[in-house]
């Protein structure tokens, strides 16, 4: 038993002595990891201001904290290294490459975002503040990080969108270019005018602030429909930005329906009418006035009204005393 302790007491000695030896080591490596730590908060602010004034400003970020991560990564490599001499960066890569491979696999959709979110740093097909759609979201971006990007839609709610997706997927940037062209369909009457009523809608948008001169604006007759004559109103606004859009509209839309309106020019909406030519009734009229063109027999006898039970009758039913067939 007391052999036994001797060599614990022993072995806990030489422990404490070799704490000992290496507590200078140690010390010397947490005041190089610290003095790193300041060095990469100052490479990262050096980093973002250059980056900065080259007008990325999306890239400035991220290469800011790539630079304080990899700086980070350096200073405790080395402070581990004046720490520990018998510990080497060989001995670290050495470990690792046994479970990289499996580590590769396993951070696969992490590298690939985070590439991806590099590439549209760089390239910055959209910036922070940017309103894109991409694909059943709409929104301002604002956040784009190594992994993901954030997007705030118009409702007020947060879509985290990884960069992968983003980067591959068709992507709509509504504030890409400084103007942007709106359009509205307008329907007016068969009948109406056509050339003024072109004229009407073109005088009224040129009112509503926000719509820019050029290119100007315009109007198109794009089709015939049942009821109406479809003509297409177009202008440009400036800045392209979505309140900006739903509040010039509004504007233009209430002075066209009004100016409209002024000069007397239709503005139909769908109707049906059944019409049964051979159960008509006295109070119809003048078949010869009616718009549907009753067809006059001889060119100009016009058959006489027949009542229901009148038409029924005379194919042979047999009618009751009220009128109504049996």
């Amino acid at each position: 038993m007391q052999s036994e302790l001797l060599i614990a007491y022993e072995r806990l000695q030489q422990l404490i002595t070799n704490a000992m030896r290496l507590l200078p080591s140690a010390a010397l490596g947490i005041l190089v990891f610290i003095l790193f730590l300041f060095t990469a908060r100052g490479i990262k602010a050096l980093v973002q201001q250059f980056a900065a004034r080259r007008r990325h400003r999306n890239l400035a970020l991220v290469l800011g904290r790539v630079a304080q991560w990899g700086t980070l990564l350096f200073g405790l490599l080395l402070a581990v290294t004046i720490a520990f001499p018998s510990f080497t960066p060989a001995n670290l890569i050495s470990a690792l490459g046994i479970t990289g491979i499996a580590i590769g696999f396993a951070f696969k959709d992490i590298f690939e975002n985070f590439l991806a979110g590099i590439l549209i740093l760089v390239t910055e097909p959209f910036r922070i503040d940017d309103q894109i759609v991409f694909g059943s979201y709409e929104g301002t971006i604002e956040k784009i990080e190594t992994r993901a990007t954030t997007l705030r839609t118009y409702d007020g709610r947060a879509v985290i969108i990884p960069n992968a997706e983003l980067f591959k997927a068709s992507v709509i940037v509504n504030t890409a270019l400084d103007i942007r062209r709106m359009q509205y369909d307008v329907g007016i009457g068969n009948g109406d005018d056509i050339q003024l009523a072109k004229h009407v809608m073109l005088e009224a948008v040129r009112g509503v602030d926000g719509i820019v001169s050029e290119p100007v604006p315009d109007a198109l007759v794009i089709g015939y429909g049942d009821y109406n004559v479809t003509i297409r109103l177009r202008w440009w606004i400036k800045p392209p930005r979505r309140a900006d859009a739903l509040d010039i509209t509004d504007k233009v839309l209430e002075r066209v329906k009004l100016a409209l309106t002024v000069h007397g020019i239709d503005l139909p909406f769908p109707t049906s009418q059944l019409l049964f030519h051979d159960q008509t009734e006295d109070t119809d009229g003048d078949r010869k006035q009616q718009r549907e063109g009753w067809p006059a027999a001889n060119g100009s006898q016009v058959p006489a009204p027949r009542s229901i039970a009148g038409a029924i009758h005379a194919r042979g039913a047999p009618a009751r005393s009220d009128g109504v067939a049996q």
